[in-house]
């Protein structure tokens, strides 16, 4: 999965990353490297959060079968 993200320098000297495609989803780093790497994660966290809203959101079918895929 490609999803973009803006990076800025706050005036603290801290970097601060967001992805726009996912409201709410912004992180931080002391360097840009760390920025990136923290924002992947907080995508992971963002994405398992929806996703388990989602599930618990749907009505129980006894037919339907439930699969986890990975991207």
């Amino acid at each position: 999965m490609i999803l973009h993200v803006t990076i800025e320098q706050a005036e603290d000297g801290w970097f601060v990353v967001e992805c726009p495609a996912l409201p709410g989803c912004v992180s931080q780093g002391k360097d840009e490297r760390e920025a990136l790497e923290n924002i992947k994660e907080a995508i992971t966290a963002w994405l398992w959060a929806e996703d388990k809203k989602a599930i618990s959101n749907l009505p129980a079918k006894p037919v339907q079968q439930r699969i986890i895929v990975t991207v």
